[in-house]
């Protein structure tokens, strides 16, 4: 590396140092963690209604949306969500710059381009244009099967999501997402970040494994997203309790996310 280009990395870092610093960035990092409750809360409350019958949207990101709009200030509350989303995803992007470590600039990276996601999901549902989440992930996943390499693709998709699940199970186990805070939360709060991060990483173990065999077998339909992942737990016997614990585990992350707005390390 020459020294201006050296220079200029440099430069770049600093100023996404800056940004990163920045009270706005801090204070929308914090109201997207907040989102992040709001939406994790609202997930838990469908697949709830969905283990004891009682209809409901789908138990996925978009639904959850879905129902927060329809309520009486649900249009407020949703801009105020798309917005914190927005303002992590670019706080996210503001760190990957500015970290020297590949493996963090990746991470990074990875939550930007999720929390963007749910930002454009929010914006669609105010729009009135969002399809069901079953829709997307089977539609995606049918264009992929057909290009070359499609079906390798879409396998590597799901192991890629059984490795997220995995991370996040360990994650919880050991406790290790208090790295992320700036101090203790309380005894509650850590509790309630243990149970969540195990039951994300069920819920998204389970998203994997379908992904894995849509690809295996080159049916788009086997692919599914939170909505299928959680409904599969009906079919298996006592799916009513199995799913409502996933999603009081949900609900505990809920409660975490509230705990880390105040606490991140932004």
């Amino acid at each position: 590396m020459t020294s201006s280009s050296a220079g200029g990395a440099g430069s770049a870092r600093r100023a996404a140092t800056q940004a990163g610093d920045s009270r706005l960035l801090e204070t929308g990092a914090r109201v997207g963690h907040l989102a992040s409750a709001v939406l994790h809360a609202l997930i838990a409350w469908l697949a709830l209604n969905l283990a004891w019958g009682r209809g409901g949207g789908g138990a996925d990101q978009t639904g959850a949306l879905t129902t927060l709009a329809a309520t009486p200030v649900g249009t407020a509350l949703l801009w105020v969500v798309v917005v914190g989303f927005a303002l992590l995803a670019l706080w996210q992007l503001a760190e990957a710059v500015a970290r020297g470590d590949l493996a963090d600039r990746a991470k990074s990276v990875a939550k930007a381009v999720v929390d963007l996601v749910l930002a454009f999901t929010g914006v669609q549902v105010l729009r009135g244009s969002a399809q069901g989440g079953s829709q997307q992930t089977e539609g995606v996943t049918a264009r992929l099967l057909a290009e070359p390499f499609g079906r390798a693709v879409v396998v590597l998709v799901g192991l890629a999501v059984l490795a997220v699940a995995v991370h996040h199970v360990v994650k919880g186990w050991r406790r290790t997402f208090l790295e992320d805070l700036t101090e203790h939360p309380g005894t509650w709060a850590v509790r309630a970040g243990r149970a969540g991060y195990v039951a994300k990483g069920v819920a998204l173990a389970v998203v994997g494994a379908f992904f894995v065999r849509a690809g295996a077998t080159s049916d788009a339909s086997q692919a599914q997203g939170l909505d299928g992942a959680l409904r599969s737990f009906l079919e298996l016997p006592g799916g009513p309790v199995l799913l409502t614990v996933v999603a009081l585990g949900l609900l505990a992350f809920a409660v975490y996310a509230v705990a880390r707005a105040r606490y991140a390390r932004v």
